[in-house]
């Protein structure tokens, strides 16, 4: 299977990967995965590399090296336009130490030879100093991209919990109502009784917030509006009354409405960008761009939510703004059939609306396809590690790691099988 791989990875010019860390049972695994574009059929494909064994601290060294080792096990060391990651501090060291965008940083001016004195400039060093001391030069990692869906999640979480600071008015209402929700969401967690009286009167069961998932605030929220809207009040007055909780008030149901229509824009905008098979890096700053405009139109209309909609906006200039600025990202949407005739309104220009308008142009599909074979997210990487943990299960917990490896990738290639 990996010399079927390797084979297919040879024929192709551009080729991206992701990667992030993943623990289990005590063991730390490092996952990659590859993508890249078909020139013919301009179709996404993708193939998973290594779940591979990490002993040790996650220093940004040591990622380093096993990325670049499992780069040069598949051949593609210098086809890598871009890796994408979380913004975990060690990965987004190791691609500042050794990443390509570095190399300019590093080009000094050099003198003229026939200027120099040379007995002046030479430095004497113990021969056996140098021959073990490692430097880590030997790494070479490809540009660093950071994952946008990751970011979202910040912007979602960390950056709209800042909108309590900005107005005491939005900090009591919020408090109040997440205290109200956060207290029906328990009595559901704890009891199946709970769950059946939600049964009985709502015919839906409520939603509980996922502390590893951003989004399962505004699908847990949802839920209850759903609730609301199809049973009416009343449905959800019984539960609190049989939970023994305090009754949602109009102005805290109206603010879990304005909260769940603010938020949706940023569901959305992840949702699209952790695709796998259909999107390219050029979708990114169209999404976040028009990610910008829906939240300055829901601020004209906003009642009781433009604090969070004035930090969601700060929180994505601040973690946006320097791709926003990139004009590889930017060539990249341009590049793109779907954007680019975007712009226009005529009607033989948006008719040809598809990738296979790149074949009229062999010096833009080149381009583009560079451009676009890197993803905006790191999702794919997840999915290799939830594949990886229905694998490693509790009863399997002592499966050697490289064999643990094998079944995974093997699971996950299976086009790649003869």
């Amino acid at each position: 299977m990996k010399m079927t791989l390797v084979a297919a990875l040879d024929k192709v010019k551009f080729v991206a990967t992701t990667t992030d860390c993943w623990s289990a049972h005590q063991k730390s695994y490092l996952g990659v995965t590859c993508h890249w574009i078909e020139e013919e059929s301009l179709e996404r494909r993708s193939a998973a590399l290594a779940c591979k064994r990490l002993r040790g601290s996650h220093t940004f060294d040591m990622l380093a090296g096993a990325l670049d080792d499992i780069h040069c096990q598949y051949k593609i060391r210098g086809k890598v336009v871009r890796t994408t990651t979380d913004s975990g501090s060690n990965f987004v060291k190791a691609f500042h130490m050794f990443g390509a965008q570095n190399d300019a940083d590093e080009v000094e001016d050099e003198a003229d030879p026939e200027t120099l004195d040379l007995t002046d400039h030479i430095d004497y060093h113990e021969a056996s100093a140098i021959l073990d001391e490692d430097s880590g030069l030997e790494y070479q990692l490809p540009p660093h991209q950071r994952c946008a869906c990751h970011l979202l999640n910040l912007d979602a979480t960390t950056d709209a919990a800042l909108a309590e600071s900005m107005n005491d008015t939005y900090k009591r209402l919020s408090r109040a109502t997440f205290a109200k929700c956060q207290a029906i969401w328990n009595k559901t967690g704890r009891s199946h009784l709970a769950n059946e009286v939600v049964e009985d009167k709502c015919e839906l069961q409520i939603i509980r917030p996922n502390a590893t998932r951003w989004n399962s605030t505004y699908l847990a929220i949802e839920r209850i509006i759903r609730i609301i809207d199809e049973k009416g009040e009343d449905a959800i007055r019984s539960i609190c009354e049989e939970f023994k909780v305090k009754m949602l008030s109009p102005a805290e149901v109206a603010f879990l409405r304005e909260y769940c229509t603010t938020m949706k824009p940023l569901v959305k905008a992840s949702n699209i960008l952790q695709s796998e098979s259909t999107s390219f890096m050029g979708w990114l700053l169209p999404v976040i761009q028009q990610l910008l405009s829906k939240l300055s139109r829901l601020e004209t209309s906003s009642k009781t939510c433009v604090p969070l909609i004035r930090a969601l906006q700060n929180g994505l200039q601040k973690r946006f703004g320097a791709m926003m600025e990139d004009p590889e990202l930017a060539a990249a949407a341009v590049l793109l059939p779907k954007f680019k005739t975007s712009w226009t309104d005529r009607a033989d220009v948006t008719e040809a609306d598809t990738m296979e308008l790149l074949h009229s142009f062999s010096a833009i599909k080149n381009l583009s396809l560079k451009l676009n074979t890197a993803l905006p997210a790191s999702a794919a990487c997840e999915r290799l590690f939830s594949c990886a943990g229905l694998l490693f299960t509790a009863k399997r917990s002592r499966i050697a790691s490289v064999n643990l490896e094998n079944q995974l990738l093997l699971k996950l290639n299976k086009r790649f099988r003869k």
